[in-house]
Order: structure tokens, then sequence, then C-alpha cells
């Protein structure tokens, strides 16, 4: 069977709202539910200007709707992908369908419509992701993970998986650091916190970000009785080392013997203290992604331009207790697939779920910083969980055609220990 090309033909977001589980008020999001906060974004997409309300495509088109989310509970269950639809006035006849990948689930709902198109069996596919992790938290009660699988006295015991630390994504961050000393320090993932922050505000400033974010009515910080569009991210700021380098540190040290245990650790860090602070971690966040993607044979006959062509997808599994490894192997799937190699790549968005996490990938594929998450990083713009991995491929898209540039990589870590990718050209390049 000829496989279809495919196109990414538009994409578009809400701003990434600061999540406080213990004060909603302080959400700008903290009053709409996640679905209906994807609703609008779906509604505003195909009704904008801007996006898809200029070009020949309508609702009743699509052949194929996933919704991507790591808390589907609660408020967030989509009756499998249906309710952000009817939510979003769809006809009946457009399927839905409920993807969890954790931090690659909007991706990797991307990843079904995308092998949905080259196979034949859709032409045109819509992908949607959201994350309200201030209305469900990643700690609440209709989550119940079965620990059987850490209870020696379980049938179901099973020792080769550190389950209590994979759950804990903190200790996982803390875990991959201290598997890669010394290649890195704690030093090493400030900075590139402190440039996240302060690539995004720049670029924030800049007006770049009203390129991908639709305005939705939120409301002002602690105060819900006033309204406010928000248009930007809330939670970048200007940053320093030195005050990213005093913020509280979150996680607790393995003391590897490899390292020379605890002596070493103390040696080495000047503390008993983990290195994952909230200066080197991306935030709690609310907000939702779309993006279309088409057969390149469709969208031609409708007079489309793209904004990239996919070129490859990968995924992987990884130890879950180093979930950061993830977008190593998935990576490397992609890349072989499509018969490349990194130095082929010109540009790359790495989710920094954690920055020893991007600093890890770019280790492992020898990639300059000069690539690497140049517009800013989730460490600032913010990582609502399943909903990021739209984001990441849309904002690569857009760099890719501002720099004239031919080929991306977006990738992220998933909880559970994983990995997604997804490979771009640009056709203008």
């Amino acid at each position: 069977m000829e496989m279809k090309e495919v196109w990414l033909i538009d994409y578009a977001r809400t701003a990434f709202s600061r999540s406080r589980p213990r004060q909603p008020e302080r959400d700008v999001f903290g009053e709409i539910r996640g679905d209906e906060l994807l609703a609008t974004l779906l509604m505003e997409f195909f009704e904008s200007p801007k996006y898809l309300g200029n070009k020949p495509v309508e609702k009743k088109d699509i052949e194929e709707f996933t919704v991507g989310s790591a808390m589907g509970v609660y408020e967030a269950w989509t009756y499998g992908g249906r309710i952000p639809l009817f939510l979003a006035d769809f006809p009946v006849h457009v399927p839905g369908l409920f993807v969890d990948r954790q931090c690659g689930s909007a991706g990797s709902g991307m990843h079904v419509g995308i092998m949905e198109i080259m196979t034949g069996n859709s032409k045109i596919c819509l992908a949607g992701g959201v994350e309200h992790m201030t209305r469900i938290p990643m700690q609440n009660d209709h989550v119940n993970a079965n620990l059987n699988i850490v209870n020696k006295k379980s049938k179901w015991y099973r020792p080769q998986y550190d389950l209590m630390n994979a759950i804990n994504m903190i200790q996982t961050a803390q875990k991959l650091y201290e598997q890669e000393v010394p290649a890195f320090t704690k030093e090493d993932l400030d900075k590139f916190g402190v440039r996240a922050h302060n690539l995004t505000v720049k670029n924030t400033e800049d007006g770049w970000f009203k390129g991908e974010i639709i305005p939705v009515e939120g409301h002002v910080e602690g105060n819900v009785e006033e309204p406010m569009m928000v248009d930007h991210d809330m939670a970048a700021r200007k940053s320093t080392l030195e005050a990213v380098a005093g913020l509280p540190r979150l996680s607790r040290p393995f003391y590897l013997e490899k390292n020379g245990g605890k002596e070493g650790y103390m040696e080495r860090e000047g503390t008993d203290k983990g290195v994952i602070t909230p200066g080197n971690s991306s935030p709690l966040n609310a907000g939702a992604t779309t993006c279309l993607i088409m057969e390149a044979e469709e969208a031609k006959k409708r007079g489309l331009e793209p904004m990239a062509r996919i070129v490859s997808i990968g995924w992987a599994g990884v130890d879950p207790s180093v979930m950061g490894r993830g977008p190593v192997p998935a990576t490397q799937k992609a890349l072989d697939f499509a018969g490349l190699k990194a130095d082929d790549i010109d540009f790359w968005e790495i989710n920094e779920a954690f920055t020893i996490v991007t600093l890890n990938c770019m280790k492992a594929f020898n990639i300059p910083e000069e690539k690497v998450n140049v517009m800013g990083g989730s460490t600032a713009i913010g990582h609502p969980l399943g909903s990021t991995m739209i984001r990441l491929p849309g904002t690569l898209a857009r760099i890719l055609k501002d720099n004239k540039a031919k080929y991306g990589v977006a990738n992220a870590c998933c909880g559970g220990g994983q990995g997604v990718a997804t490979i771009l050209e640009n056709l203008d390049a």
C-alpha cells in the first residue's frame, strides 16, 4: 500500500494559565472547565479568519477527532472524545477518540490521525489536547494507581519497576540527573531554566506567541468577578541565575553508589537535598491545543498550503523511574524511519518538563543549544500535561517557517516511562 503524504495545515492554542489547585481563584482559567476551555478553542479555531475561518474546511469535513489528556477523570472524562465535540457544536457524524499517553497524549492523538491519513482511512483529521491542573490536580481522589506492584506480599509484586519513584515526576528527574553525573550540574539545570524564562518573556513581549494563541475570556487573578481576556502565557518571568539558584529544592537524592553514595553526593552538591527546583521544572498549568492535519492531495484540491509536512513519528518505552529518557529512543525511531540523522535537524522543540530532560536529549544527540527551544521552553511557557505535544510541533512549524529551515523535531517524555516524537519538514525551505 502506498503511504499518503500528510500535511499540518493549521495549529492554535489557548494561553497557558498558572494553575493553583489550592487557590483556584488565582488561576485565570479557574472558573472554566477543561472541556469547555477546549471547546471554546475549537469553536474559535473554525471561526477565526486568522485560522480555519479563512480556509475551505468546515466542522462537517472532519473524519476523526482525537483529544489527549493525562488526567481523563472527573470532569475531564470525555465520553470517548465526544463531549468536547458536542460542546463545540460539531455534527454527530464526526467521531471522537480519547487518548492518554500522559505528557504525550495530544501528540499521540495527532499520531493516530497521521496514521489514518497515511493509510488512506481518513483525509482530514483534527487533534486536540487539554489539561486543567487547577480543577483536576495530579493527586486527586479519582485516580487510584494499583500499588500491588510494589507490595511484596502481593502476587502482582514486580520489583523491576520502581513505581513509587516513577509516580513522583520530580523524583524521576532527580534520578536522571544523578545517573548522568558528572555530565551536568545543578547550575546547568538552573541556567537552562533562566534561558527558558527570558526567551519566553522576550518573545511574548515581541508578540511572537500571538501568532498561535487564541484569546479566551477568563478572570483577573484573584478576582473571579472581573473578566479578562487571557492572551498570553501566565507563568513566564524575567529571571536571573542568582534568583533561581536560591529556590527551594523539591527532590530527594538517591545517593547512587556509582557516584560515591551519600558522601560523594554531599561533596559534589554541598547539600543532602535534591537538585530539582521550581526554577528548572515546568509549572502547573491549564491550557488547550488543537491542530488540523490533512492528506496532501486533499489539501491541494482545496487550495491549502501546509505549515509543514509530517515526515515521521516515533514512540518508545523506558524505565518509568527515569521517564525523562523517553525522548531519546522515540526520536531515534522517528529519525530511523525518516532516514535522517540528528545532524540533519535544524530546530528542536524538546519539552522541558524538567530541564534535565532537555539537556539529556541534547547530550544524546549532540545538539547545540542554539537549535533548541529557541522561542522559549515549557519551564516558562508552561506544560499542561496532555495538551503539550500539539503545542511543540505547532510552535516548531512556525519556527521552521520563520527561519526558512528544513527539518525539525518535537519530542517529549511521558509519565509512566515513555517518549513521543514528531519530525516535520518545511516544504518552503
